[in-house]
């Protein structure tokens, strides 16, 4: 399974961006998706999770209300719509998949796969 993030760039705070994750090989629609992030400096941390239906979604209280997780298992696409960003935003993002049936997780030790990342830069 390879992953192709996209998306990324510079924006400033208060704007939008909406990265994708194009997914190649494997059963995309049968895989749980995240997205996590790392910041200069500091550790990868989750950011939000959709399951293979779409059914269950989970953010990282950080984002809530501003950053937006979907997917198309038609395109094996999935999307971060990212609103209102802030300069602590600011980090590569990447995401990943997870072969487990029927979970979701925000722990990057239960993802089988991962994309290259993104760089997202907010400016002040």
């Amino acid at each position: 399974v390879q992953l192709q993030a996209s998306g990324g760039g510079l924006v400033q705070a208060g704007g939008s961006l909406r990265l994708s994750c194009a997914a190649s090989g494997g059963t995309f629609s049968s895989y749980f998706m995240g997205w996590f992030r790392q910041a200069p400096g500091k550790e990868r941390e989750f950011v939000a999770v959709i399951s293979w239906s779409g059914s269950d979604i989970y953010y990282a209280d950080s984002v809530k209300g501003r950053f937006t997780i979907s997917r198309d298992n038609a395109k094996n696409t999935v999307y971060l719509q990212m609103n209102s960003l802030k300069p602590e935003d600011t980090a590569v993002y990447y995401c990943a998949a997870g072969v487990r049936a029927n979970w979701i997780s925000v722990l990057a030790d239960e993802y089988d796969y991962w994309g290259q990342g993104t760089l997202v830069t907010v400016s002040s």
